[in-house]
């Protein structure tokens, strides 16, 4: 077993080292074929061909759209947890806040009676996820690890709560009637309507693409590597002079930011949202995604964000001797993460600097035995 792990790592390692060989033009043209593959994903006419991959027990166009939502916060978690090092398990409620922001600003049934236009409340739904960051992050980034955890965890907690007990919010009500994103077709009818989902899809993987160009431009500036010196050893940063408090707050406000648009569109596809959209076990799965995918690899959030969501969904109208698969999709969802950790802890694309570290501590493991 363990020869055939090994090999697996060396032929993963050296199709890592063909990829950084290729010439740039090469890999940007594979890029866009990945990038034209996913845009023709949800036409019946594409995917019909793809054998087993579409969902036969839901719409998979509205799979594809819960898929990008999952992308997207997986890539602004990375940020605070492969980026930063700092362990949040409350993600899911600055998700919670974009959304409730939109629902507000835009619902008839608001309290404050405004009735903007959903484009208008996503910028507010963003400047308010990021304030409520830099918020619970001011008194509490100087906590470490598992207290660090608490707090996150804490946080969530108080939104979720929030949702359900505040009339102001409406509990289980919720919102209705929460407007779509603007445009329509030629013939005036809305291009983001109730029935099809792939507007939406395309939106979301649109700016995924523009979230993913920003983000790598951060993680190679000064910051991002001021996000790495403080997930490697953040006592020798400080020493080192690296303002590590003010960073920490910056991934915290970055990866909220993300996570207050992902909720925005969310809003703004479902037409309605109460509390039972945010609960805790989103955070934690967002959280597993990330670890799956490859912890401080945007690529790897991506992929596992994208897999992550779909084996959950997968599940869903699948019967296996009368009984439904779906009942016990996070028991598979558990085993999948248990493997994933005794075999390959690192995640399935690794940052090179993660992958190293845990290459050294296997080989510290193999001497000392």
């Amino acid at each position: 077993m363990t020869t055939v792990l090994e090999r697996v790592r060396s032929g993963r390692q050296a199709a890592g080292e063909r990829w950084r060989d290729m010439p740039r033009w090469v890999r940007w043209m594979l890029l866009a074929a990945v990038i034209v593959f996913f845009y023709a994903l949800p036409n019946k006419e594409f995917y019909q061909y793809l054998g087993p991959i579409p969902t036969t027990g839901s719409n998979f166009t509205q799979v594809l759209f819960t898929v990008s939502i999952y992308v997207l916060l997986a890539v602004g978690l990375n940020i605070v947890v492969g980026f930063a090092g700092l362990l949040d398990l409350g993600y899911f409620g600055f998700f919670a806040v974009g959304a409730y922001t939109v629902a507000v600003l835009t619902s008839p049934g608001s309290d404050l009676k405004t009735l903007w236009p959903w484009l208008l409340a996503v910028p507010f739904a963003i400047g308010l996820t990021m304030i409520s960051g830099v918020m619970l992050g001011t008194p509490t980034l100087r906590l470490r690890g598992d207290y660090l955890a608490i707090v996150t965890l804490g946080f969530a907690e108080m939104i979720r709560i929030s949702a359900v007990s505040s009339e102001f919010l409406k509990g289980q009500r919720g919102f209705n009637q929460i407007p779509h994103p603007p445009g329509q077709y030629a013939d005036g009818r809305p291009f983001f309507g109730v029935l099809d989902a792939r507007p939406y899809y395309w939106l979301v993987l649109t700016l995924i693409i523009l979230v993913v160009f920003g983000v790598r431009n951060l993680e190679r500036s000064r910051v991002g590597r001021a996000w790495v010196s403080i997930r490697e050893d953040e006592d020798a940063a400080q020493l080192m002079g690296v303002p590590t408090f003010k960073f920490k707050l910056w991934a915290f406000a970055a990866g909220a930011a993300i996570a207050g648009l992902a909720g925005a569109l969310f809003a703004g596809k479902q037409n309605f949202v109460n509390s039972q959209n945010f609960e805790l076990l989103n955070s934690i799965i967002i959280l597993a995604a990330v670890i799956f995918g490859g912890s401080g690899n945007i690529f790897g959030a991506i992929v596992g964000g994208g897999l992550v969501a779909y084996m959950i969904e997968r599940f869903r109208g699948i019967e296996l001797l009368g009984v439904e698969l779906y009942e016990y999709r996070f028991l598979f969802f558990g085993l999948v993460l248990v493997i994933m950790m005794i075999f390959r802890p690192e995640g399935l694309i690794p940052n090179r600097r993660r992958a190293a570290e845990f290459k050294d501590r296997r080989k510290e493991v193999t001497v000392g035995e």
